[in-house]
C-alpha cells in the first residue's frame, strides 16, 4: 500500500483581506479557515499532514488548532518562506509519503472526494490537479485590446489539492531551484516546465473557493451552510 502525505499550506500574509487577523485564521461558521482543510485531510485515507505556516504563528497552529481540535495526522508544523514555492519545498523536506497531495490553507471547501480522486488519479498518472472548466469566454488582452480568444473547451480552472508522486515534485523543484528562473505560481507548473510528465485533471467544484477577499468570506459561509 502507497503512503499518503499531504502539505497543506497555511504561510500566507492574507494582505487583500484587509485585517489584522490572517485570512486562515478567521473566523467561518465559528472555526477557523484552516480547520476545514485540516479536517477533511484528517479523515481522508492522508496519512501524514505537515502544515506549512509563519514562523511566528506556529505555536498558535501547534496549541489552537492542531491540539485543540485533535488532529492527530499532523506530524509536523514548519515555517513558510518568501515565495510559495519557497514554503512548499519547506514541506516536501518533512514528506515521507509515496504520494503527496499539496493543498492551500484558505481552501476550506475541499471535500473527500475531490481527495479521493485525486489519490486515484496520482496513483496512476504521478502528476493531478483538481480544477473546472471555466464558464465564461476568456479573452487574451494586450494594452487594452483583445488579441485572441482561445477556445473555452480547452481551459480550466486550477484549484488545488495538487498532487504527485514524492519523487517527481521534489526533482522538479530541485532543477527549478538550479535554473534561473523561479517565477512559477503553481507546483503543476513546476512539473510542466522541468518534468516530462504530463499533469492530469481531475474535476473539483466550482464552490472549491479561495478566501482571498473579504466577500469571499461571506461566500464561503453561505455554501458551508448549503454543502455541509
Amino acid at each position: 500500500m502507497s503512503k499518503i502525505s499531504a502539505i497543506i499550506l497555511a504561510a500566507g500574509s492574507g494582505s487583500r483581506m484587509n485585517s489584522k487577523t490572517k485570512k486562515q485564521f478567521m473566523e467561518l461558521s465559528g472555526k477557523p479557515v484552516l480547520w476545514y482543510s485540516l479536517f477533511q485531510f484528517e479523515k481522508s485515507p492522508v496519512e501524514q499532514i505537515i502544515l506549512v505556516t509563519a514562523q511566528e504563528d506556529i505555536e498558535y497552529c501547534k496549541t489552537e488548532i492542531v491540539e485543540k481540535y485533535g488532529f492527530t495526522k499532523v506530524q509536523h508544523i514548519v515555517s513558510g518562506g518568501k515565495e510559495r514555492y519557497h514554503s512548499v519545498m519547506n514541506g516536501l523536506e518533512k514528506t515521507d509519503g509515496d504520494y503527496v497531495l499539496i493543498h492551500d490553507g484558505a481552501r476550506p471547501l475541499i471535500n473527500r472526494q475531490m481527495i479521493a480522486d485525486s489519490i486515484a488519479c496520482v496513483e496512476k498518472n504521478k502528476a493531478c490537479v483538481v480544477g473546472v472548466p471555466v464558464k465564461d469566454t476568456i479573452k487574451i488582452v494586450r494594452d487594452g485590446k483583445a488579441v485572441e480568444t482561445p477556445p473555452r473547451n480547452e481551459l480550466w480552472i486550477t484549484q488545488t489539492p495538487q498532487t504527485f508522486h514524492t519523487g517527481l515534485i521534489r526533482e522538479a523543484y530541485r532543477k527549478m531551484m538550479q535554473s534561473s528562473n523561479a517565477s512559477v505560481t503553481d507546483d503543476a507548473m513546476v512539473v510542466e516546465q522541468y518534468t516530462e510528465y504530463p499533469v492530469y485533471f481531475v474535476e473539483g467544484k466550482y464552490t472549491n473557493i479561495k478566501i482571498t477577499t473579504p466577500e469571499d468570506i461571506l461566500t464561503a459561509e453561505i455554501l458551508l451552510k448549503k454543502l455541509f
